[in-house]
């Protein structure tokens, strides 16, 4: 591989990462909606994992099952956090050309 080669594989890693960081600063404030019991409770989070909302619909609260409440939430987040790792892997890919790199 000559030195013109390398060259020119540095400014292409270059722009890529640059392109990966502008991606990243965009995802910070791009928002996903999570939802558990069918939507009886709903989080709305950014994809730099901020939540945002939170929305419980008054017939899913039974204050004698605490429990049952705190599974919708739980449920909520994880599909919320399910939903930002898939939104960051696409447009990650689109980045990186589907190219797996450590840490995405």
């Amino acid at each position: 591989m000559g030195f013109g080669n390398m060259q020119q594989m540095m400014k292409q890693a270059q722009k890529m990462q640059r392109e990966m960081q502008r991606v990243q600063e965009e995802l910070k404030e791009r928002t996903v909606e999570g939802s558990g019991g069918g939507g009886a409770a709903k989080v709305v989070m950014t994809c730099g994992f901020r939540v945002q909302q939170v929305e419980i619909r008054p017939e899913a609260i039974d204050p004698s099952d605490p429990d049952f409440l705190a599974e919708l939430m739980r449920q909520a987040m994880q599909d919320a956090l399910d939903r930002v790792q898939e939104v960051t892997q696409v447009e990650m890919a689109k980045v990186t050309g589907g190219m797996r790199l450590p840490g995405m």
